[in-house]
């Protein structure tokens, strides 16, 4: 099993409302071709095809308040529930208490430990590394767990020979980053680049943060954009993945862009879709009757399954 992994930062299963919630509002034809042309919503959580699950995880994790982004991705790429571990959800980097825990649990570091081959996706400018190195408190959990696990961020080397994606998806982003030379491609490209990279890797991550930051703005024309965009990539990712051997999961951390009237997180559930190669296997280790799931059950369950197929 080869599995890659879509981390859409900020995204939770909302009211069916298309006045508020931009997954309603958007044109959408890859993410609905694999949910059987269906969306998630409060009243309807879970959708099982032939080929894909989608399952609710709680991002509340037992404790009160707003979730956020640093306790949130603790829990999705360790397995441990940050938040309840500090007492309180932090974010949007990982509280101090957790960094140890980060760097030694993370599903980087587990899989590679394991024998296999892991890669994120993502590629990053130089000004990244510099800030990185001033402020190294200001590590994302994605990228804190890569430098502690002696995992490469990608670079504008990796980007322009299509080994690795922008966070912006195309790389008009770039530009205004000191890097003009960066080649500009469509979101489908973009999925594909990441379809292929599971050639070379048993386990792929990319990170898409701009579904967080729509959700922010509170514009349903803004995330209505980053939405479409995002399944641009996925229709992309779509044409070269292979079902009888690749999984595909897209989840989050915590609600926000689902709930447009408001500019904060919510406490909404976040959505795991599992899609191709041994689907509703992996989702029911992620979540079964005596465990309804949340965020701590996915690397878990991703490290078993990607174990087992060895």
């Amino acid at each position: 099993m080869r599995v890659i992994m879509l981390f859409l930062d900020g995204v939770g299963i909302g009211r069916k409302d298309p006045a508020v919630n931009p997954l309603f509002a958007a044109k959408l034809p890859s993410l609905r071709s694999i949910l059987g042309d269906e969306l998630p919503a409060l009243g309807q959580r879970k959708i099982l095809t032939d080929e894909s699950t989608l399952i609710p995880l709680d991002a509340n994790l037992g404790v009160e308040g707003l979730p956020q982004s640093g306790t949130g991705q603790t829990a999705l790429f360790t397995g441990e529930n940050g938040a309840a571990i500090i007492g309180r959800h932090f974010g949007p980097y990982p509280y101090s208490t957790l960094r140890p825990i980060i760097a030694e649990r993370n599903i980087f570091r587990r899989l590679r430990d394991a024998g296999k081959k892991v890669c994120f996706a993502n590629a990053f400018p130089h000004r990244f590394f510099e800030y990185v190195e001033k402020r190294p408190t200001r590590a994302t959990v994605t990228t804190y767990a890569c430098m502690q696990s002696g995992i490469p961020l990608l670079r504008e080397e990796d980007l322009q020979d299509g080994r690795a994606v922008s966070a912006d998806l195309t790389g008009e982003g770039w530009h205004a980053l000191g890097h003009p030379e960066v080649r500009v491609i469509e979101p489908a490209e973009a999925g594909r680049r990441l379809a292929r990279l599971l050639s070379d890797f048993d386990f792929v991550l990319f990170e898409y943060w701009k579904t967080d930051h729509a959700g922010h703005t509170a514009s349903i024309r803004e995330a209505v954009r980053v939405l479409e965009d995002f399944d641009a990539l996925l229709g992309g990712l779509l044409e070269i993945l292979d079902v009888e051997t690749d999984l595909l999961l897209i989840t989050s951390d915590h609600g926000n862009l689902e709930d447009c009237s408001i500019k904060t997180h919510t406490r909404h559930p976040v959505p795991a879709i599992f899609h191709g190669f041994r689907h509703r296997e992996v989702a029911l280790r992620t979540a079964h009757h005596s465990h309804p799931g949340d965020l701590t059950r996915v690397t878990p369950a991703l490290i078993h399954s990607i174990q087992r197929t060895a």
